[in-house]
């Protein structure tokens, strides 16, 4: 078995798109109108979708706000050197929610950001994860 994608449903997937390419460095990976649905789907990731798992933003044409809830928790993107990527999420206009520093409890160093939709992502430094592969 492999994870495929998490699907995140976006108000605007224009500006989506731009914050998961431009300041995350994913790429866009495909994306399909469906007319009679009324809905565009775009896959985007850091690669092929064969070989990781990737995000599906999915854009109903016909709203444009949507409650978060609370059972959804956040998105984890592991980096090489989390204060620079914040400092380079922030000068491209993306929002810092939680500055780097350990988690409660462990030497794990972490920070938090927000999408433009207001979907948290955990920023974990992959040199102080705890756990290793």
């Amino acid at each position: 078995m492999q994870l495929l994608h998490t699907m995140l449903r976006v108000k605007d997937l224009e500006e989506s798109i731009c914050f998961y390419t431009q300041i995350l460095g994913m790429r866009l990976l495909r994306q399909k109108d469906y007319p009679s649905g009324r809905f565009t789907l775009a896959f985007v990731g850091y690669g092929a979708e064969s070989e990781h798992s990737v995000l599906e933003l999915t854009h109903n044409w016909d709203k444009n706000n949507y409650q978060l809830g609370d059972g959804f928790g956040h998105i984890a993107i592991g980096v090489k050197n989390i204060y620079k990527t914040c400092m380079n999420i922030r000068n491209n206009g993306g929002r810092v929610t939680r500055e780097p520093g350990p988690m409660k409890h462990g030497q794990t160093i972490i920070a938090f950001i927000e999408d433009p939709n207001g979907y948290k992502i955990e920023l974990i430094d992959i040199s102080s994860r705890e756990i290793k592969d």
